[in-house]
């Protein structure tokens, strides 16, 4: 593998954000300004430690739409104690895969559309960066609306006469009151400032929020509890499973864990590169995955099944139930941390990620900063609130682009591990030289691309078929597994046949293995 070494700055668009630009990149005078700037050059320096790592996830764990899915579950007719075992299996299941795919971009100090021109091509890469970066621009838009509806909880304690402006009908446009839209452009600034600020910034932030919200959470939990004198049943289904039905639910359940983790994993590169060892990155995961979501599940678990004999029905949604608390300051510090908490999601899993995928379009042209911006404005443009609440409108959206997650990550995991046994020429990453190990086919992979779409329909093909046509209804929670599988096996048939790497010439590698 060619040595890292620093290099003078590129010319031309390369921005420092506020100080400390996000990569700090070491940019070699000979990488091509079509594939390189600071942003996505290789690092000089890899500072993170486990806790970073650490407070990344509990960033990434915390947050509303966490505590929704967790809550879902129990609607499938699972008790608490087969929640729990689900929630825990799926989480070692996706500490599994980043552990996978951190590896690379640790290995080279590269973001994930960097690491992603080896198995796609110097310029396929930019396939798997718009596909990963839609999905984030599209989320980045729902978490934001959820964080301006915690907002609107605080406004609506302090100033009740806002109440007029939060009502649609009377005061609304385009689906949204007035007072959705002051709240919703308050996070959007706020969200937008903290990102400008540079990764170390970031860091920071991440650093504080999580731990901060794991404190409030364990608040509102022991206030639930108190509340109910600790008197709860943790019988939280209204119908129970049984035979096949159980199997079905419980690996339903899991399946649904890894979906939820399904973008951040894929584009968990962003960050590994910046752990100063892999084993360090390993073991930030591990506290920030299966511990820190075990004693999240906990909290989650147990302040759900409070609201039932304090409230008289099940509540899933947090937001709600800290609306329901008749305590002013409990309030407010829930819809604070609420905000915090979504921000904290909103920044490591939908801005970072669309902000280095749309910056490798174009690396010149499209700073780093400049492709987080894209990414906000176009989450204003889709007008999230419209159709967050319409299970349709998702489903064609964010159904089938999610259902491409699974290939790509199945390519990737293919080509790094069996194909190219972990070895990286980090040179030809930002070469345009015909000779460069990743120009292939003018620049594509043509394996990866036809992988890519063939395993692209069957993942899709298992999310709409079962729509369109009510059969095997079961079939579209299992997608990002159905396109992982299909991605990794139908990559490494044509790899081979195509002998890519010098893959036809021996046998397969097994993850571990490395090349001699």
């Amino acid at each position: 593998m060619t040595d890292i070494k620093p290099g003078p700055e590129l010319p031309g668009d390369i921005v420092e954000a506020a100080g400390y630009p996000p990569g700090r990149g070491a940019a070699e005078p000979f990488y091509d300004p079509r594939l390189t700037n600071e942003d996505l050059a290789p690092l000089k320096e890899q500072t993170w430690k486990s806790y970073n790592i650490f407070a990344f996830w509990m960033s990434d764990v915390h947050s509303v739409g966490g505590y929704i899915t967790m809550g879902t579950l129990f609607a499938i007719g699972l008790n608490a104690w087969q929640v729990f075992i689900c929630l825990i299996v799926g989480i070692c299941i996706v500490q599994f895969f980043c552990n996978l795919v951190a590896k690379p971009s640790q290995q080279v100090g590269v973001p994930y559309p960097v690491t992603s021109r080896a198995s796609f091509g110097v310029l396929g890469a930019n396939i798997p960066a718009i596909i990963r970066g839609l999905i984030a621009v599209a989320w980045y838009g729902v978490q934001t609306f959820l964080a301006a509806e915690s907002l609107n909880i605080v406004f609506l304690k302090l100033w009740p006469g806002l109440a007029n402006l939060a009502d649609v009908d009377q005061h609304g446009f385009l689906g949204l009151s007035y007072l959705g839209y002051i709240s919703y452009a308050i996070l959007w600034v706020l969200q937008a400032a903290l990102f400008w600020r540079g990764m170390e910034v970031i860091r920071r932030f991440i650093d504080f929020a999580g731990p901060a919200v794991y404190v409030v959470m364990m608040a509102l939990c022991l206030y639930m509890l108190f509340k109910v004198d600790f008197n709860i049943d943790l019988n939280l289904s209204s119908h129970h499973l049984s035979g096949w039905s159980l199997v079905w639910g419980l690996t339903g359940a899991v399946a649904s864990v890894v979906a939820y983790f399904s973008g951040p994993m894929l584009n968990f590169g962003d960050f590994s590169r910046y752990g100063r060892t892999f084993e360090a990155v390993k073991k930030g995961n591990f506290w920030g995955l299966p511990i820190n979501f075990i004693v999240f599940s906990l909290l989650t678990v147990l302040t759900a099944a409070a609201t039932v004999p304090l409230y008289g029905e099940l509540i899933t949604d947090p937001i709600v139930t800290v609306q329901k608390i008749d305590n002013t300051f409990a309030i407010l510090l829930g819809g604070f941390t609420f905000v915090v908490a979504t921000i904290g999601i909103n920044i490591v899993a939908n801005f970072i990620s669309p902000a280095f995928d749309f910056s490798n379009v174009s690396p010149q042209r499209i700073t780093w900063r400049m492709g987080g911006m894209i990414a906000a404005i176009g989450s204003v443009l889709v007008t999230p609130w419209n159709w967050y609440n319409n299970s349709d409108a998702i489903f064609w959206t964010l159904g089938i682009l999610g259902a491409l997650i699974g290939p790509l990550f199945g390519i990737l995991i293919a080509d790094f591990y069996a194909i190219r046994r972990q070895k990286i020429v980090v040179d030809d990453l930002f070469t345009m030289s015909e000779s460069g190990e990743y120009w292939y086919t003018k620049g594509y992979n043509l394996a990866a691309v036809q992988a890519v779409i063939a395993s692209g329909i069957i993942s899709v093909g298992s999310v709409v078929v079962p729509k369109v046509f009510d059969v095997v209804t079961w079939l579209p929670a299992y997608s990002w597994f159905v396109g992982c599988a299909a991605g990794y096996v139908i990559y490494i048939a044509l790899a081979r046949m195509q002998n890519v790497a010098g893959s036809g010439d021996r046998p397969l590698a097994l993850i571990g293995e490395k090349a001699s």
